[in-house]
């Protein structure tokens, strides 16, 4: 296959600098149009979903889904400053731990720490 994976995400945004700043501040990413991201290679999914599905709220076309280690003292950070961090025990298990917030604008992301032998 030709695609080796995700070369960008690209996000329309009411305050672009303000949200790239909330990007780096609180989860430690360089974002913006000039920023390159070097990331950890490790598995990526892509699943176009139902327009019904409740896996996030219907009123999003999308969730964005980031890989992370040390979840524990992310949600911790993130809670610290003030963003909500919602959590469930069902949502943790073979797949490893996942945790959910929003940023400024709205966007639904799922933080994702997959099982130790996975990362």
């Amino acid at each position: 296959m030709p695609v080796t994976g995700i070369g960008g995400v690209f996000l329309r945004s009411r305050d672009p600098q303000a949200r790239a700043a909330w990007y780096g501040e609180h989860l430690g990413i360089d974002a913006g149009q000039t920023a390159v991201w070097r990331q950890s290679a490790g598995d990526t999914v892509f699943a176009p979903m139902p327009l019904d599905d409740d896996y996030f709220a219907a009123d999003q076309p999308l969730m964005l889904n980031l890989r992370v280690s040390g979840i524990d003292a992310l949600i911790a950070s993130l809670e610290s400053a003030g963003i909500p961090v919602e959590t469930r025990a069902e949502w943790d298990g073979e797949y490893g731990r996942f945790a959910r917030i929003h940023d400024p604008e709205g966007l639904p992301i799922e933080l994702w720490e997959p099982p130790a032998e996975d990362v």
